[in-house]
C-alpha cells in the first residue's frame, strides 16, 4: 500500500479547450502560442503555458479549433497592446 503522499498511480488530467471534458494528459494534443503562432508540442516538454485539446479524430474539437484560437489570441494579444 503506497504512503498517503505518494503520488504512486496518480494519472495527469488536463481539460479540453474546446469541449471541456477531462481526460488523462496522454490522450490530449498540447499546443503552444509563441509570438502568434501556434506550436504543436508533440513531446510535451515545451515551456510557456499549454493548452490541450482532444486527440480523438471523430471529436469535432479539432474543427472549433480554429475559432478558439481566434477569440483567445484577440483577447491576449489585445490585453498586451493595452498595458504598454
Amino acid at each position: 500500500m503506497p504512503n498517503l503522499s505518494s503520488h504512486a498511480g496518480h494519472i495527469p488530467e488536463r481539460s479540453c479547450v474546446i469541449c471541456k471534458k477531462k481526460i488523462d494528459r496522454s490522450s490530449l494534443l498540447k499546443f503552444v502560442i509563441l509570438s502568434e503562432q501556434v506550436i504543436f508540442d508533440i513531446k510535451s516538454q515545451m515551456m510557456g503555458r499549454g493548452y490541450y485539446i482532444c486527440n480523438d479524430f471523430d471529436n469535432r474539437c479539432l474543427e472549433h479549433l480554429d475559432k478558439w484560437l481566434e477569440k483567445s489570441l484577440k483577447k491576449k494579444f489585445s490585453k498586451n497592446i493595452a498595458k504598454k
